[in-house]
């Protein structure tokens, strides 16, 4: 939910996400909080070059510093949030994933809690 673009949000939204999944708390609110200011730069590149493939021959480059105006802004709204879900989703999967596999290895090692 930390890459979502839905600002000032993110956070009620990812806690009433964990109440109604059932999640660990304090765990989603640590994992909601990635956009934190040295990670947004990232998080907004990331989103704006995920979002090229479902616009198809509409997808532009990500405009220079020089080029930044609020015509360049709207243009390229809907690349950037579509991107941003995309970059969601696949972030949510990937860590998700990292940390199953990483809690089966962990499970072998030390044997099932009882």
């Amino acid at each position: 939910m930390g890459i979502v673009p839905i600002w000032g949000f993110q956070l009620i939204v990812a806690i009433f996400l964990s109440v109604l999944l059932k999640l660990n708390k304090a765990l989603v609110i640590t994992a909601a909080n990635i956009s934190i200011p040295p990670m947004i730069p990232f998080i907004l590149y990331g989103s704006f070059l995920a979002g090229a493939p479902w616009m198809g021959e509409q997808a532009t480059a990500v405009p220079l510093p020089g080029e930044l105006s609020l015509d360049s802004i709207k243009v390229n709204l809907q690349q950037y949030i579509t991107g941003s879900f995309t970059l969601a989703v696949g972030a949510g999967c990937l860590i998700g994933l990292i940390s199953y596999i990483f809690m089966k290895l962990m499970n072998k090692k030390t044997g099932p809690v009882l």
